[in-house]
């Protein structure tokens, strides 16, 4: 009698780690990046500095060159509304937003200066290339929009992000612009031609392995994820504990808040009219305009503050948030795509773990 009861909690809990696969897996990689942090640091075993950087983003974008219909790539590139609202959420009305937090927050004299600093320099970040795209895909969403606006954002932030810095910060430094456009052809807009390519030979066969396809792509995100956390654990970091927190819950708090107010306003339930946007397009909108580049971060931050000792500290609001948009975006995965279900007329591509 006590063995069934066990084998029926355990077949229970396997089909609940079965249908939750993601999510376990971004726990799993979470705690082997705690305990392994020297594996997926910059120069490490896994040498993330290419492996993630290039062979990971690329196979992200080569699956959804394959996947995208031509005629949903063009549709994301007409809309034209929803790349405005998008472009001008992340890069000026959440900058804005940070830098009224962050004079909040300055009078009080809570939290280290140069944290608040750091938090602000997050704020001028443009959105990343590829956690908005894998997500969006694995929500369900409007895939072709998340990569339009992924790549343009990137772009944009070449010019528009030392501008930002140099009025919230008061600081600014020039952007490689060639690297950076010679990185986003490599990593986007190749990867996704070959696949579109690839999709008018092989349209049938790829159709046949979109859940493998989609498998595929969920587990490079939690590659990202690892290495990402490797490097977050790996950082020396001269604050207090509660100095940490604090900034941990603060940048929640602001994802969570920018994350509602985005949806809020796209969402036609709510506000009807010029924003009345589709659930797939929220969900891009979600993604796309709430997710700031540590690429793109990173290097910005080492060309202003080069050599001053207060780097390190620049540093942590970028490395907290830049984990936290993706492990938060990976808890709301399901929960998304079964509001993206509901809506009417509406059939969510299979994924392989519903």
């Amino acid at each position: 009698m006590v063995l069934a009861y066990i084998g029926i909690k355990l077949r229970k809990l396997l089909d609940t780690i079965r249908q939750e696969w993601f999510l376990v897996g971004i726990i799993t990689v979470i705690s082997l990046a705690k305990l392994f942090p020297h594996i997926g640091v910059k120069e490490g075993p896994l040498r993330p500095e290419y492996t993630v950087k290039y062979i990971a983003v690329f196979t992200i974008f080569l699956n959804s060159g394959m996947s995208l219909k031509s005629d949903e790539l063009t549709a994301a590139f007409l809309n034209v509304k929803l790349h405005v609202f998008i472009q001008a959420f992340t890069l000026a009305f959440f900058p804005a937003c940070v830098w009224c937090v962050v004079r909040v927050l300055s009078a009080t004299h809570y939290l280290h200066p140069g944290l608040l600093q750091g938090l602000q320099v997050v704020g001028c970040m443009p959105p990343p290339v590829s956690s908005a795209v894998i997500l969006t895909k694995a929500t369900g969403g409007n895939e072709a929009a998340a990569i339009f606006n992924s790549a343009l954002g990137s772009f944009l932030g070449i010019f528009v992000t030392p501008t930002l810095l140099l009025v919230f910060v008061g600081s600014s430094a020039p952007v490689p612009v060639i690297s950076v456009m010679v990185q986003l052809s490599l990593t986007v807009v190749l990867p996704v031609a070959v696949g579109q390519l690839l999709r008018v030979f092989f349209r049938e066969r790829i159709d046949q392995q979109r859940v493998a396809l989609s498998v595929i792509g969920r587990l490079m995100l939690h590659l990202i994820i690892f290495t990402t956390f490797c490097q977050t654990f790996a950082t020396e970091i001269d604050i207090t504990h509660l100095d940490l927190l604090s900034m941990c819950l603060l940048i929640i708090c602001l994802q969570l808040g920018f994350m509602l107010i985005a949806f809020y306003a796209c969402n036609k339930s709510y506000i009807s009219g010029l924003l009345s946007f589709s659930r797939s397009d929220i969900i891009a909108v979600l993604f796309c305009s709430t997710h700031k580049s540590l690429t793109l971060g990173v290097p910005m931050l080492g060309i202003i503050y080069h050599g001053l000792p207060e780097l390190s500290l620049l540093s942590i609001p970028l490395l907290i948030y830049h984990p936290t948009q993706i492990l938060l975006g990976g808890v709301l995965v399901d929960s998304l795509r079964r509001w993206l279900l509901r809506e009417p007329s509406r059939e969510v591509p299979t994924t392989g773990v519903d």
